[in-house]
């Protein structure tokens, strides 16, 4: 099943007088049960792509859907509805609420998504992240491998169809990214789809396929499994 489908997507900037593509025609798509990763240099588009499959930036052309609903160019309460509901994203920061310990950054995703019953969830999902000792602490209390898993267990907690990652594993130690990559196999058995954007080499091997974004546009497809 086609979880998150983009067709056509361009972007553009405008900077003074210069126009800057960002994305020119970008065509993908993401089955349930795969981890797709996304890799390319430095403005080659990949975190406007990102912004885009989420919705929290518009394309200019072309659009995106979520398990078959248009998300691209929606009343933002409706882009939000989606993204609560069937959308997990993690950037590369900002993913936690300061002024909230790591238990309650989780118990807020739930809440907006409309889990009332929120207490079994939150306390499997700090135990599989191994986060239970920080439980009541605030993000700047914990290490920034600490927040890393913190960061994907907001995006994982409402057991997402898609999740989109903006390099999860980018300021983590080598046993915290085995870690992260052991959610995201998880979440991938368990039947979500997967968009990371990565330049590791670890996580790119794990996905089922890997995008090389070049200019704003598709250079090749490597098919893995």
């Amino acid at each position: 099943m086609k979880a998150l489908e983009a067709h056509e997507l361009y972007r553009f900037y405008h900077v003074e007088e210069e126009e800057i593509l960002a994305l020119r025609g970008v065509t993908l798509e993401v089955l349930s049960g795969e981890i797709v990763a996304v890799q390319g240099p430095s403005g080659s588009g990949k975190s406007t792509l990102l912004a885009c499959l989420a919705g929290l930036d518009e394309p200019q052309g072309g659009y995106v859907t979520i398990l078959g609903k248009r998300l691209t160019r929606k009343p933002e309460v409706e882009r939000s509805a989606i993204r609560a509901s069937s959308i997990g994203i993690m950037l590369q920061s900002g993913n936690l609420f300061e002024h909230l310990s790591v238990e309650d950054n989780i118990r807020l995703q739930l809440h907006l998504a409309g889990k009332k019953k929120s207490n079994t969830r939150v306390d499997e999902l700090l135990d599989k992240i191994d986060l239970e000792h920080v439980r009541q602490a605030q993000p700047a209390r914990i290490s920034g491998g600490e927040a890393a898993r913190a960061g994907l267990a907001v995006a994982l907690s409402v057991q997402p169809a898609v999740l989109l990652a903006d390099e999860p594993t980018g300021e983590v130690d080598a046993e915290t990214e085995q870690r992260i990559l052991d959610l995201l196999d998880h979440h991938r058995e368990e039947g979500g789809a997967i968009l990371i954007v990565t330049h590791s080499k670890a996580v790119a091997s794990r996905a089922d396929r890997v995008i090389h974004l070049l200019d704003g546009r598709i250079a090749n497809h490597d098919q893995h499994k």
